[in-house]
């Protein structure tokens, strides 16, 4: 596959048909990560197998400041360098491909902010066992609904909508204490060479840069489990049926 590359073997590899374990480099404040998201999870509904997800964390302009005084369309057109009828344009491309994943990107309710305190909020998602569902909520928040994901508040308001206990998210940014693993997740990614938003890594093994196509990563899911189990994988036309 195009899309797919090796990554540096770090970890003994087993012959376990246990679950794949799929860990996904991705930004709050990037498009494609949710639409990446949305194609992802076709993927591992029609792929059938038990697949375990583990989101980490990659800010895509680490220079933003929380409380950006500006639209979408003014960020993007000073952090790229482009002209805002350029940006305007790509908007409306990628929020029509937004569409049809499902999601409703609202451009004029975003509020561009820096995403670290999200990524943090994450981290103690993931201690807690709710971290892909915080995961969905921020994003939703973030592109569909207009939230201020920067703001302490704002962010435990909404971790608690989908299980974390308010107080212990106040106290967690507060202390700053899932920082050093934001930095450890950020660290990674540079290890293997993402410099690029959203990321999937299989088992240690393989890596898909992109919002690709559910078929690409259904074939790699199914090369993944041929891999495990030792049963090669029947192979798929573009529209998805074994042949």
């Amino acid at each position: 596959m195009s899309d797919q590359q090796h990554l540096p073997d770090n970890t003994p590899q087993s012959a376990s048909s246990g679950p794949i374990k799929v860990d996904i480099w991705s930004d709050i404040a990037c498009p494609w990560c949710y639409i990446g998201k949305r194609r992802f999870e076709k993927a591992v509904a029609e792929f059938g197998g038990e697949v375990e997800i583990e989101y980490h964390s990659f800010e895509l302009a680490p220079d933003t400041p929380v409380d950006f005084e500006g639209s979408e369309v003014d960020f993007l057109a000073g952090h790229k360098g482009m002209a805002p009828d350029q940006v305007r344009g790509m908007l409306e491309r990628v929020g029509g491909i937004a569409a049809s994943e499902g999601l409703d990107y609202d451009w004029d309710a975003l509020r561009h902010t820096k995403t670290l305190k999200a990524h943090q909020v994450l981290h103690l998602a993931k201690e807690r066992g709710v971290q892909p569902q915080v995961k969905e909520r921020l994003l939703k928040a973030y592109f569909e609904q207009g939230r201020h994901i920067g703001h302490d508040e704002e962010l435990a308001e909404l971790a608690a909508e989908v299980g974390l206990d308010r107080a212990e998210v106040l106290e967690a940014l507060s202390d700053e204490r899932y920082l050093p693993a934001v930095q450890a997740d950020i660290d990674q990614a540079r290890q293997y060479g993402i410099n690029g938003v959203p990321f999937f890594v299989f088992e240690d093994k393989y890596g898909v840069s992109g919002a690709q196509e559910s078929l690409t990563f259904k074939q790699v899911l199914d090369q993944v489990r041929a891999e495990k189990t030792g049963i090669a994988a029947a192979p798929e036309t573009a529209d998805g049926a074994s042949r």
